[in-house]
């Protein structure tokens, strides 16, 4: 047990094996393999119509499979691209992605950063999006996901809570068109509380 003026062990990079586990462990929880806790975000990705989409940060590959397998992953955690894999998606690390016939000027109609950007500082956020702007066509979709208040406080690996205004300023030094900023899948106001409250941003190329 902790005691006062312990220190609690740095969390585990985004990077590690280990980040790796906890994401599979939080989809094994037991009401999330009862319930169908993926439906209205599949609903959200789905309604957006976003065509062959670069899934930038995607993990072991929840929105891959929301994307109904129109899409391509790419992730710096090699056991999450693992875990993807083994999924039966195309996923791959930062590094075989450069390799890859996907990384080609506008090969993708849209590209998806959910749940990536508050692992970072704006400027970081600006630099990771922008290496991977040139593979989404002109006119192609950019979305950004990222989590609310009580969202972004459920992860000790958070950096900074990127909200409506941090998403557009991000969108505005890239030169993308922000089409539309919502709350989802609840008003605003319950972002403070509800854990899975997102921030969702469109924009355009």
């Amino acid at each position: 047990m902790a005691t006062a003026g312990d220190e609690l062990p740095p969390p585990a990079p985004t990077d590690a094996p280990e980040y790796a586990e906890r994401l599979a462990g939080l989809q094994q929880v037991w009401w999330k393999r009862l319930l169908p806790v993926q439906a209205p975000y599949r609903w959200n990705l789905r309604r957006l119509h976003l065509g062959f989409t670069l899934d930038v940060g995607c993990g072991i590959g929840r929105n891959l499979e929301n994307l109904g397998g129109h899409g391509v992953g790419v992730d710096h955690n090699a056991d999450a691209v693992a875990a993807a894999r083994a999924r039966g998606f195309d996923a791959m690390t930062s590094e075989e992605f450069s390799a890859s016939p996907f990384a080609t000027p506008a090969r993708f109609d849209s590209m998806l950063v959910a749940h990536v950007l508050e692992h970072m500082s704006q400027a970081d956020a600006v630099e990771l999006v922008g290496t991977y702007l040139p593979f989404v066509r002109p006119g192609g979709n950019v979305v950004f996901v990222t989590p609310q208040e009580r969202g972004y406080r459920s992860d000790p690996t958070h950096v900074e809570l990127m909200d409506f205004d941090a998403l557009r300023h991000i969108a505005t030094e890239l030169h993308l068109s922000v089409a539309r900023s919502y709350s989802f899948p609840f008003p605003r106001r319950c972002g403070t509380l509800f854990v899975y409250n997102e921030f969702v941003q469109v924009a355009r190329i």
